[in-house]
């Protein structure tokens, strides 16, 4: 037997109650990277069955493709216990024979571990979540959970935030130069007298006093609900009722109360919901800093039955294409009345999505510098048995109805692309057509990195289905026989569309990178690191049907760590220093934090591990900055991007795997270390405002790591 020809048996185990034998393992012949095949001995067999899958962890141990099938689970039904089974993995003319005695292999099966039903508890939640992603991973999401910090946080956050001085805000909303009515629509219908009393005190309560609650009860037929109005109205001068004579649902009860509104903005309020006490007065502070603000949004929470609140839904600053791919926005959310009136308040057939429809066209209304978000927790949304936040699932029209806006949305702006609903509720997919199939130039920087180069490239030939592009490999001083050989290869497979450009300098990857950008021929540059392999075959179409608009300025992918959690899913200044990734370490599958695994996101940078733009874009920036040889370099660009006016934007669906640091290693020497500082400091000294502050993170969000759980002790 070559040393070569591997087999791996990682798990032999056997029920006796079910007299079924389970072999898990892997088998590679490690030279030619091919898999066995497989001959199973009849004696002793009543039944049996072999399953091949990929095993990322073993492709980056031994450098071949991660999607390769070489994990093999072997399930036999064996007539006797005690007589041995027998099976053969066969490496062409070499043979590996494998013998188990299925009593010799029996195991109890472990209890599912107590922290998954903590976590989830016993619900469809819990379900979907394991069904989706599998045991191994939510055994990863339970590890991450652990590791953040639990709901008693939150209520740290609350103790720490929100100790306000009532007089010192009375004062100095005394001094506003700008104090306008903000009129706030209330449609209400049958609800509970409790939680609509608690919903128009909470309105009572505001510091600010410029308000006016416009209800218009949906001709509600409990008869406890219009007593309870009138009382309240005639306590309040400031309280205006409108009782419909027909019952029209939410989209026409929120109309009756938008025409009897005065105020030069309107907030929307659910029935049963509640506002904090510094709402109005945190918008109020906003106005007077910039009075032609448009649209209004803030951060908020849920509020349980017994008043705890839970669940913090912390925001980033305005972001196009997230709103795009969910309702974001949502309460508290502010809107200048005359715009409101100017596209006619709510349509009706989007209820149950209609603030979503109706912030999608507010917003076509607006400009980017008039739309503001204030990070903090001014809207409490109740849970109640029949609330869409208790259970998303007894409101499906709602997101059909979302999904219809968004294509209105889209249709409206002229734009070619199908909306599909994504992987959660409430969650949506733009498709994008791209109208022109422009050349694409793949820039891959090497030196040497056979195992590397070849998995890289064989994986875009193999798998992409973007029909032009070239690749240009930036060699940075290759000595191995063998990548000539392999270029020549490739150059027999792709001809022109192959080109190695020869850059035999001392290790710059801004310069390697520049030099190649200069003879590639492309509208677009996708820069793409050796240590990476494709997954999705539309990953480039993906990322050309967002760089072709103006408005866009570096997309980037979802990259993958070998075993399956994620390496990268943008990058976030201030996050562990200058710059780092969100989500990092979460499982395949995950939907991260409110979704924003499975959506297109914008970001401040994405990596340039994995990362287009526009050939003309990237000359007017003048490259990656060369003084950054290593690390921060595409922070840099995207950042510069930014400030041209362009959103970066991370997409979802364009995955590959990154074997991160295979190729150069990492920063694990004084003169390495050194550089870094170096860098790190030209980053805080030319970009500190964004790492701050990152408009697409939130300030209430932690700096320490990636899993977006709440900052403590600011």
């Amino acid at each position: 037997m070559a040393k070569n020809e591997q087999v791996c048996i990682d798990q032999c185990r056997f029920q006796p109650e079910t007299k079924q034998l389970e072999i898990t393992g892997w088998a590679l012949d490690l030279a030619s990277k091919e898999v066995p095949t497989f001959a199973l001995s009849a004696e002793n067999v009543i039944s049996s069955k072999i399953e091949w899958y990929p095993r990322s962890d073993v492709a980056a141990a031994h450098k071949t493709s991660a999607s390769l099938q070489m994990g093999f689970s072997l399930k036999l039904d064996v007539e006797n216990p005690a007589e041995k089974v027998t099976f053969d993995f066969r490496f062409g003319d070499q043979t590996q024979t494998q013998t188990f005695v299925p009593n010799a292999n029996i195991v109890r099966e472990p209890k599912q571990p107590s922290q998954i039903q903590a976590l989830y508890g016993k619900t469809r939640k819990a379900l979907s979540y394991l069904k989706r992603n599998g045991l191994k991973n939510t055994l990863r999401r339970v590890k991450l959970e652990q590791s953040k910090q639990s709901d008693e946080s939150y209520q740290q956050w609350i103790a720490e935030n929100e100790n306000w001085n009532i007089e010192a805000i009375k004062a100095e909303i005394m001094a506003f130069e700008y104090q306008p009515v903000i009129s706030i629509l209330m449609p209400v219908y049958n609800v509970e007298e409790k939680w609509l009393a608690k919903c128009i005190e909470s309105v009572q309560n505001q510091f600010y006093p410029k308000w006016e609650l416009c209800m218009a009860d949906d001709h509600s037929t409990d008869a406890s609900v219009r007593p309870l109005l009138e009382k309240y109205a005639a306590q309040d001068s400031r309280i205006k009722i409108v009782f419909r004579s027909e019952n029209g649902h939410i989209s026409k009860a929120t109309n009756s109360a938008l025409e009897i509104a005065t105020g030069e903005f309107v907030a929307l309020l659910d029935n049963d919901d509640e506002l904090a006490p510094i709402a109005l007065y945190e918008v109020a502070k906003c106005l007077n800093k910039n009075a032609d603000l448009d649209l209004i949004y803030s951060d908020e929470d849920k509020i349980d039955m017994a008043g705890k609140r839970f669940d913090p839904a912390f925001k980033p600053d305005w972001s196009p294409d997230l709103l795009l791919g969910t309702n974001y926005i949502s309460h508290l959310g502010i809107y200048r009345r005359s715009i409101m009136e100017k596209i006619g308040g709510f349509r009706v057939g989007y209820e149950g999505s209609q603030d979503y429809d109706l912030v999608l066209r507010f917003t076509e209304q607006a400009t980017a510098d008039r739309i503001a978000h204030i990070p903090q927790i001014l809207y409490y949304w109740r849970i109640l048995p029949s609330s869409t936040a208790a259970d998303q699932s007894t409101k499906s029209y709602a997101f059909d109805a979302g999904l219809k806006a968004v294509q209105d949305a889209i249709n409206r702006r002229g734009i070619k692309a199908t909306v599909n609903h994504a992987a959660g509720n409430g969650l949506y997919d733009v498709d994008y057509q791209v109208l022109s199939e422009d050349l694409v130039s793949v820039i891959i920087p090497t030196r040497n990195g056979y195992d590397d180069v070849k998995r890289c490239v064989d994986s875009i030939i193999e798998k992409t289905t973007y029909p032009n592009y070239e690749i240009v490999m930036a060699d940075n001083g290759s000595d191995q026989p063998e990548m000539q050989e392999l270029y020549a290869n490739y150059q027999k497979q792709l001809g022109e569309r192959f080109i190695v450009e020869s850059i035999d300098i001392p290790f710059n990857y801004s310069r390697i990178n520049n030099l190649a950008a200069k003879v590639a021929k492309g509208k677009y540059l996708l820069f793409l690191n050796n240590d990476t392999e494709v997954i999705t075959p539309e990953w480039m179409t993906k990322m050309v049907s967002f760089a072709q608009f103006e408005r866009i300025g570096c997309v980037g992918a979802k990259l993958y760590y070998p075993n399956n959690t994620i390496q990268h899913a943008g990058v976030i200044l201030g996050m562990g220093g200058a710059a780092g990734h969100g989500h990092h370490t979460f499982p395949r599958g995950d939907f991260g934090y409110f979704g924003k695994l499975e959506i297109n996101v914008d970001y401040l940078a994405v990596t340039a591990a994995c990362m287009m733009i526009r050939a003309k874009d990237f000359i007017e920036i003048g490259g990656f900055n060369e003084e950054l040889t290593v690390a921060f370099n595409d922070v840099d660009l995207c950042l510069k991007e930014y400030e041209k006016g362009h959103n970066n934007v991370w997409l979802h669906a364009v995955e590959l795997y990154h074997f991160e640091s295979q190729s150069r290693g990492y920063e694990n020497t004084p003169e390495k270390q050194a550089r870094f500082d170096k860098e790190t400091k030209y980053m805080e000294k030319t970009w500190a405002g964004y790492i701050e502050n990152d408009p697409y993170y939130n300030p209430n969000l932690t700096r320490v790591g990636g899993d977006f759980s709440v900052r403590l002790g600011r």
